[in-house]
């Protein structure tokens, strides 16, 4: 495995920046600085315009893949990159004996073999790749050497690049619409009156991403969809009441959520709302509205299944006040 200080000196020496999934982000990595990261692309269907944002998983325990190992070189290019590396740790005086002469033996190893040139067109070779907005912890679980493979298989290694690989970062990039919702009557909320909240279908269509990764005669995709599930109100304070009582508005079959009040239904029981107890006084109560949305994922092969569910909540004021009774 290279050393990070290793790393510092082939990136002085200007070798590839991040061009993948994530960015780099000056932590040393074995190969991040003297590598680029294997491009992988991602487009998406039903994203939500002003207000969007990504999902959170509601699994504590779950996060997107932290490191995964995709095909980065052919042999040439991996026989001009390892040489690389070894110029600019001859070159750098500030690199310790010891580590220059461990990239010197590394690169002997790989040169016995000629780094597999007579077999350009027979494979290629795998190297480490890392999610920058994983733990440092979790993304070193990568620390193997780059490694040769022959087209068409996939090694056996745990964090190879697979279908379920890409479900979970194009998860890491599903944007999902905003949660504000329209809410009546219009003005002021009263106390003890309820407030209608609802959302029109059109907000809540179901929002795919694709990631899909073509090099060197590797293929391998996977789309993951959010499917909204339902609506959880806040209400910004304990005294108030929401509708339903479990909090959680359901999705009808049009794909909106609630109902949108109708002039003269002010004393009916809304199926998603609001009953506040006291006034917001000289200022408001911050209402958050949460969508919960179901996450499955279909890829290449069949492959496919579930994910945990997303979250994704936004906040708006809402003034309450007393009713005023006018006396004649």
């Amino acid at each position: 495995m290279l050393l990070a200080s290793a790393s510092a000196s082939a990136e002085r020496a200007g070798s590839s920046s991040s061009t993948g999934s994530s960015s780099s982000k000056g932590i040393e990595r074995p190969h991040q600085a003297i590598a680029a990261q294997v491009k992988i692309n991602y487009s998406s269907t039903g994203k939500g315009g002003g207000g969007s944002g990504p999902l959170a998983s509601t699994d504590s325990s779950w996060t997107p893949p932290p490191c995964w190992y995709a095909p980065e070189w052919s042999a040439t290019e991996f026989q001009q990159f390892r040489q690389g590396v070894y110029v600019s740790a001859v070159h750098d005086p500030d690199l310790p004996n010891d580590v220059r002469g461990e990239i010197s033996d590394e690169n002997q190893k790989y040169a016995g073999d000629n780094y597999n040139i007579d077999k350009e067109k027979e494979g290629m070779w795998w190297g480490p790749q890392y999610n920058d907005d994983a733990p440092l912890a979790d993304q070193m679980k990568c620390d193997k050497d780059p490694f040769w493979v022959k087209k068409g298989e996939t090694p056996d290694v745990p964090e190879a690049i697979k279908p379920e690989t890409l479900a979970g970062l194009a998860y890491q990039q599903m944007q999902v619409p905003g949660t504000r919702v329209s809410l009546a009557p219009a003005g002021a909320s009263k106390v003890n009156l309820p407030t209608w909240a609802w959302l029109d279908k059109a907000d809540f269509k179901p929002v795919s991403v694709t990631a899909s990764l073509d090099v060197g005669g590797f293929h391998a995709e996977a789309t993951t969809t959010a499917t909204a599930d339902s609506l959880s109100l806040d209400p910004g304070t304990d005294d108030a009441q929401v509708l339903p009582a479990s909090g959680r508005c359901a999705i009808n079959g049009d794909g909106s959520i609630g109902e949108p009040y109708a002039k003269g239904k002010g004393n009916e029981t809304p199926p998603c709302g609001v009953v506040y107890r006291r006034s917001s006084g000289d200022g408001t109560f911050s209402l958050r509205s949460t969508a919960t949305w179901k996450i499955s994922w279909t890829g290449t092969g069949g492959a496919g299944g579930d994910l945990p569910d997303g979250a994704y909540g936004d906040d708006q004021p809402v003034t309450v006040q007393e009713i005023q009774a006018v006396n004649r």
